[in-house]
């Protein structure tokens, strides 16, 4: 969220993990990492909305939430690639 809200969206940082010394590798997985946890917090979200309006369904005209498998007291699922985000 902060940096949805920052003018660069974050991409500065970027630059700074390389000039650091960061791997592509490393920044992949990190980036991996946080756009799963973005995406498993909307669907949460979703879920919580649907519970709120007493159904499990999207209103018409709306997209379809992800199909992130969310296990019950699990602090998070593994990312499309396979990595752990806890």
């Amino acid at each position: 969220h902060i940096a949805s809200g920052h003018p660069d969206r974050g991409l500065c940082q970027l630059d700074k993990l390389k000039h650091y010394g960061v791997s592509e590798a490393q920044i992949d997985l990190a980036v991996e990492i946080a756009r799963h946890i973005r995406d498993e917090a909307a669907q949460k979200l979703d879920h919580s909305f649907n519970g709120a309006r007493g159904s499990g369904q999207e209103p018409s005209g709306m997209a379809k939430p992800l199909s992130i498998p969310i296990a019950a007291g699990a602090c998070c699922t593994p990312t499309s690639g396979g990595n752990s985000c806890c």
